[in-house]
């Protein structure tokens, strides 16, 4: 996969899967957008990850939530480095919220992040992938989109709703040579799983075996795992790919 001169957007780069796709992105050539809401110094690691292998970024700060912060983002990055190849739509919240418990403000935010700022992101950029009749966008979802919860049901809404999001956008756009896919990861290693001795030698053998259960491969995912993926759906291998969702979950959800 040869990103060489692509131009990427990648929003919540700052931490988790956000950082692991950027990252990726650049070790194949791209040129990085890292965005961040509130994580500056994550954004930082992730421009000195990047610097390390020689390629491309800059650091675009906004609140996804306001449209007129997402153009000013999106303005900035054709400032620097004149178009957009690629949007990764990866930044959202995950409040968990029992459902009684939700107010009208946690929903909105919820609501105005993962879906809305996902929108409005497309929006900013399609323009510009319009002027070259090609674009790839990634929406970052979760199998959470398709399997029920008993943490965040509002969490879970914006994941189904991104999921006709890609669809109904996939079909509008393909005609402009841009496609729409999806992410849906399972459970992703951001500092939160230790399901391994080596990394919790305190970690009960009991306890490990059964949390093993549920993670057929035996380990649950790293940001890089998402990162591989995303870079080959941005890259032209993956030009007949339009309106799909790739389930990240190691099988987990087969269980």
């Amino acid at each position: 996969m040869d990103l060489s001169n692509k131009i990427a957007l990648v929003t919540g780069a700052g931490t988790g899967i956000g950082k692991g796709i950027a990252v990726e992105l650049a070790k194949q050539g791209a040129k990085v957008a890292i965005h961040y809401n509130s994580s500056n110094k994550g954004a930082l690691d992730t421009k000195e990850q990047i610097d390390r292998l020689g390629s491309e970024s800059i650091i675009v700060q906004a609140d996804i939530q306001s449209k007129n912060e997402i153009e000013r983002m999106v303005e900035k990055v054709i400032d620097n480095f004149g178009s957009i190849d690629i949007l990764v739509n990866n930044a959202a919240l995950q409040l968990n919220i029992d459902l009684l418990d939700y107010t009208s403000s946690d929903y909105d935010r919820m609501m105005n992040t993962n879906l809305k700022g996902y929108w409005q992101c497309i929006q900013a950029v399609v323009p510009y992938m319009k002027k070259k009749q090609s674009g790839r966008i990634i929406n970052i979802s979760s199998v959470h989109d398709k399997r029920p919860t008993d943490f965040d049901t509002v969490y879970s809404m914006t994941k189904g709703a991104i999921k006709m999001l890609v669809r109904e956008s996939a079909i509008e756009l393909a005609k402009y040579g841009i496609t729409v896919n999806m992410i849906e990861p399972g459970a992703v290693d951001v500092g939160k799983y230790k399901i391994d001795e080596e990394i919790d030698p305190e970690i009960s053998e009991k306890k490990r075996k059964e949390r093993l259960k549920k993670f057929p491969l035996g380990r649950v995912g790293l940001p890089i795992d998402i990162g591989h993926i995303a870079s080959f759906i941005a890259s032209n291998e993956s030009e007949f790919m339009n309106g799909a969702a790739i389930r990240m979950d190691g099988g987990s959800m087969l269980l």
